[in-house]
């Protein structure tokens, strides 16, 4: 099955997400209030869909932070949306890989090294390196 697509742009939707900015550290009894501000905020702002989450807090990032994020953004699918990161550091970034979550992250730009020994041209016949 198979559709044309419409002549022209595509059609963008540039609606602000809502920010949620949580105090740290967060108590277990917050959460529950936490994640009912989520669910409040993606009600509020129909069409964006998205809250933008700003982890910040003195120290490094513990479990306690991944819980509340996996709360939230089950909280945020739930109501038909999905949470966002802003500008996380880079120890909760490692903590996130650690426990196996993914989320959507703006703000820091992904440093990636440029790989070693790439040739840009190959001659025919020549042994693979």
């Amino acid at each position: 099955m198979s559709y044309d697509r419409p002549p022209g742009l595509p059609i963008v939707d540039a609606k602000t997400p809502a920010v949620l900015v949580p105090a740290s550290p967060v108590t277990r009894d917050e959460v529950a209030g936490l994640c009912a501000e989520v669910r409040a905020l993606l009600e509020a702002t129909t069409g964006a869909g998205v809250v933008l989450v700003e982890v910040v807090g003195p120290g490094p990032p513990g479990l306690g932070t991944v819980d509340l994020l996996a709360r939230l953004a089950l909280t945020a699918r739930r109501a038909g949306g999905r949470i966002r990161l802003r500008d996380p550091v880079p120890e909760l970034r490692a903590l996130l890989d650690l426990v196996g979550l993914r989320f959507e992250m703006e703000g820091q730009v992904e440093q990636r090294e440029p790989a070693l020994r790439v040739q840009e041209e190959v001659e025919p016949g020549e042994p693979a390196v």
